[in-house]
């Protein structure tokens, strides 16, 4: 007999539930399988490839963008089902887990992923649930150590044990945590629409299509078109990968390519935003040291966000450097604060960087080319109206992610308490 958790549910009737028992992942589902083999191919409209990389990392959620289908001919048995729990087997996200749904429609899974298909006797969620545990996170940076790249497969999978409730009170804990879930996805919408209102205030803006007045009603004067390094100044980076930073403390803070990417949003707070620091043991060069108003481009990424940009603000007196696949830059004149972060980020801008990415799986874009392309550049005083204007909506965003925070921080200590 196992341990309760802390926080326990009661039967309809005001009694207590048994006891948890402990079994294996392997005792609660069918056999564990291995997904297919096949290519992934232009998505027919139909039947969706999930691989590891449509998995997203903080949600578990299906991600809606890069969809495809498998190729070759197409067997049901690696079709995805109601009960299905796919667990990613290898590389970095080993231990990545997705709850397929209904919603998610006709889904093959792909090779690197496991799938589990939780018996009637349990909650699919309870199961599911089970590997967003810290608990469960410890077990797999264990259970994937390999001389080379980490993994677990279907046999180590099944034999992760954890404590077990009865399928009432399973269902109980189920039911509560979705709705939790749902509040956080009611939350993430909200983040998501204010982010397109931006977006579309972001393309009125910047294609001219509306602009400010001055204050005593006049026109402000016609932007001046100019390129690139005639704004900017090259300034020195790194090539520090991950393993390099940490988020507690160091010598110095380092803009990591992979957060401009995914993590920041055009101006980057380096004090709010946890910019990481560089590893205490790292010898640090003396490269250029960013200032507020500088700005660092990711000139690499899986897709067409590559040249996705952050303005620094609010560095502070710490030492700031631009890391690996980032093109750092000082502009040569006066902007206002907010102004070349946004710019850079728009589509009026990015849409000139398309022609000069290269690659396939991995697209990058060069120095030599970025300064192929031109900037408008109104006055300073339209510029700051037009950087005050996407401030206001950068405020209500941030709220909005600052709420969204804390719904996933109260998910995160109930799982704490509601499991062994």
């Amino acid at each position: 007999m196992m341990v309760a958790p802390k926080l326990r549910f009661k039967a309809d009737d005001g009694s207590d539930f048994s006891g948890w028992e402990e079994k294996t992942l392997g005792e609660l589902c069918a056999p564990l399988t291995y997904g297919m083999n096949a290519a992934a191919t232009k998505f027919d409209g139909e039947n969706r490839y999930i691989r590891i990389t449509d998995i997203d990392d903080e949600t578990h959620a299906l991600l809606p963008n890069d969809i495809v289908s498998p190729s070759g001919e197409l067997d049901d048995k690696y079709l995805v089902k109601k009960g299905d729990i796919l667990l990613a087997r290898t590389g970095a996200s080993t231990g990545k887990s997705f709850l397929y749904h209904p919603k998610d429609g006709k889904l093959f899974y792909a090779g690197f992923l496991i799938k589990a298909h939780v018996l009637s006797s349990s909650d699919d969620y309870f199961i599911y649930s089970q590997t967003l545990t810290d608990r469960y996170w410890k077990w797999v940076k264990t259970a994937s150590m390999r001389s080379g790249q980490p993994g677990i497969n279907a046999n180590e999978y099944a034999s992760y044990s954890f404590a077990v409730p009865s399928l009432p009170e399973q269902r109980k804990i189920a039911d509560f945590l979705s709705a939790v879930d749902d509040v956080i996805a009611a939350q993430q919408a909200e983040v998501d629409a204010w982010e397109q209102r931006k977006k579309g205030v972001m393309q009125k803006l910047f294609s001219q299509e509306v602009r400010f007045k001055a204050d005593d009603g006049s026109e402000f004067p016609a932007w001046e078109e100019k390129t690139f390094w005639d704004v900017f100044a090259n300034l020195t980076n790194n090539t520090f990968s991950r393993e390099c930073l940490n988020a507690e403390s160091g010598q110095a803070r380092n803009i990591h390519y992979g957060d401009v990417l995914v993590k920041y949003g055009a101006v980057v707070d380096v004090q709010r935003d946890g910019v990481p620091f560089v590893n205490p043991d790292v010898e640090c060069k003396r490269w250029d040291c960013l200032k507020n108003g500088d700005v660092v481009i990711a000139d690499t990424a899986e897709d067409e966000t590559v040249g996705k940009a952050v303005e620094i603000s609010n560095a502070g007196s710490d030492i700031v450097y631009s890391g690996l696949h980032t093109i750092a830059c000082r502009p040569k004149e006066e902007f206002a604060p907010g102004y070349l972060g946004n710019y850079i980020n728009s589509m009026s801008y990015h849409d000139q960087l398309r022609p000069y990415m290269q690659g396939i799986k991995v697209a990058s874009v060069s120095k030599t080319n970025i300064g192929l392309t031109h900037l408008l550049v109104p006055s300073l005083p339209e510029q700051r109206k037009i950087a005050d204007c996407l401030a206001s909506m950068d405020e209500v965003i941030q709220k909005s992610k600052d709420e969204l925070a804390k719904w996933r921080e109260l998910k995160k200590g109930l799982l704490q308490q509601m499991f062994v």
